[in-house]
């Protein structure tokens, strides 16, 4: 399984006051304050471990079919800025975050060798959703493939896994 998620940092800048009272404590774990607070960027950080959060809740929300606001449940391992796990409920999904001056963008997988597997779609490409989860339809095997599909600001971005 995989998710994805995009922060466009000027639109973040424009309408998330990271910084206010009682943002941190409802998105992010003591541990993940702790790295935020002694982060040399603390608002790229901030972003990073968002994207990271919201990549892992699309593969934890697909295959539970649990939809709820629950971001303190979805604990951070950082093992450097761009990689890392995220763990829920005894499971962990690996992920791989890139960083540029105008966004952060990462990818989420249940598997390890899913990163060797991920395919770039186009915004062209016809996505379908059942119970709001996006899919490709494979017109040959009449099969479902899913789809992580992530847009804000001036950027969108859609995975599928190749086949």
């Amino acid at each position: 399984m995989i998710g994805n998620d995009i922060v466009d940092l000027e639109v973040a800048r424009c309408q998330s006051n990271w910084q206010r009272k009682g943002f941190l404590d409802k998105i992010f774990t003591i541990n993940e304050q702790r790295l935020i607070l002694d982060a040399e960027n603390p608002e790229l950080l901030v972003w990073n471990l968002w994207t990271r959060k919201e990549a892992a809740y699309k593969i934890f929300n697909r295959s539970t079919q649990i939809r709820a606001f629950i971001p303190l449940l979805l604990e951070c391992n950082v093992i450097n800025e761009f990689e890392g796990t995220i763990s829920i409920n005894h499971q962990t999904y690996f992920s791989q975050t890139e960083i540029t001056e105008s966004s952060v963008y990462t990818v989420a997988v249940s598997e390890r060798l899913f990163f060797l597997k991920i395919q770039v779609l186009s915004s062209e490409q016809p996505i379908f959703k059942e119970d709001g989860i996006p899919f490709l339809m494979d017109s040959i095997s009449n099969k479902k493939n899913p789809v992580s599909i992530t847009h804000h600001g001036r950027f969108w971005n859609g995975i599928t896994l190749a086949v």
